[in-house]
């Protein structure tokens, strides 16, 4: 039996708060499925190297489930 698909709205748009939102909201908006995979591989770096949020670094199941969804599709 296959798990379901990451998803944007279910599993990927909560991992972001608003404050999150509100400070990149001058490049993207991290609510957003079409700028989330937009600029995804560059999320994903920054997450991944602490840059991102600026207010302490994810953890690594966050950082799993963005990159899973990334990996499989970037399913909405």
């Amino acid at each position: 039996m296959s798990a379901e698909p990451t998803s944007f709205e279910r599993d990927v748009k909560p991992l972001f708060r608003e404050g999150d939102r509100d400070a990149m909201s001058w490049a993207f908006d991290l609510w957003s499925h079409d700028d989330v995979s937009e600029h995804a591989d560059a999320i994903l770096g920054a997450v991944e190297n602490g840059s991102m949020p600026c207010d302490g670094r994810w953890e690594a199941e966050r950082i799993q489930t963005f990159r899973r969804w990334l990996e499989g599709g970037k399913a909405t």
